[in-house]
């Protein structure tokens, strides 16, 4: 069974989506889309609900780690970056080149920043947290002004 949620946040409209309780995606919703509103929480999954709680958490600054079942689909390598990218503490940054290198793969730079745009969860798995080596913020699906939005709240960029 499969449920989604839509609810706005200070970066815009996220939707959450869950199957069979792990949750499967969390996205930035495009605002032009019309079809896509906020939604009252009625007769929603526990895991959206909580998953919806803990987003508000981080938001407010109340919460630097998630404890919620996720299950990212993708391929072999794209799962092997995106672990890596959990690995990565709240408020710190690694490198495009630094993932590539946790993952044992030092030359799939570019690779290891195409899996990063394809990363299904934001935010819980923190693809925002991966700059480029020079400190530049670069590279994300959302844009980098919410990027840098991420990186602020979590007092990465003063």
């Amino acid at each position: 069974m499969s449920d989604s949620y839509v609810f706005k946040s200070p970066i815009g409209l996220i939707k959450i989506c869950e199957k069979n309780n792990n949750l499967t995606n969390l996205s930035l919703q495009q605002a032009d889309d019309a079809s896509l509103q906020s939604q009252k929480f009625i007769h929603h999954s526990d895991l959206l609900y909580e998953t919806y709680t803990q987003i508000n958490e981080y938001f407010s600054g109340k919460r630097t780690k998630f404890e919620l079942p996720i299950n990212c689909i993708g391929t072999p390598f794209q799962q092997q970056v995106w672990t890596q990218l959990q690995s990565i503490p709240y408020g710190e940054t690694r490198s495009y080149q630094d993932i590539a290198i946790g993952i044992g793969n030092p030359k799939a730079v570019r690779a290891v920043g195409q899996a990063n745009n394809k990363n299904p969860i934001m935010i819980i798995v923190p693809c925002h947290r991966v700059i480029h080596k020079n400190g530049d913020i670069t590279g994300f699906g959302c844009g980098t002004e919410v990027k840098k939005y991420l990186l602020d709240l979590e007092k990465i960029i003063l």
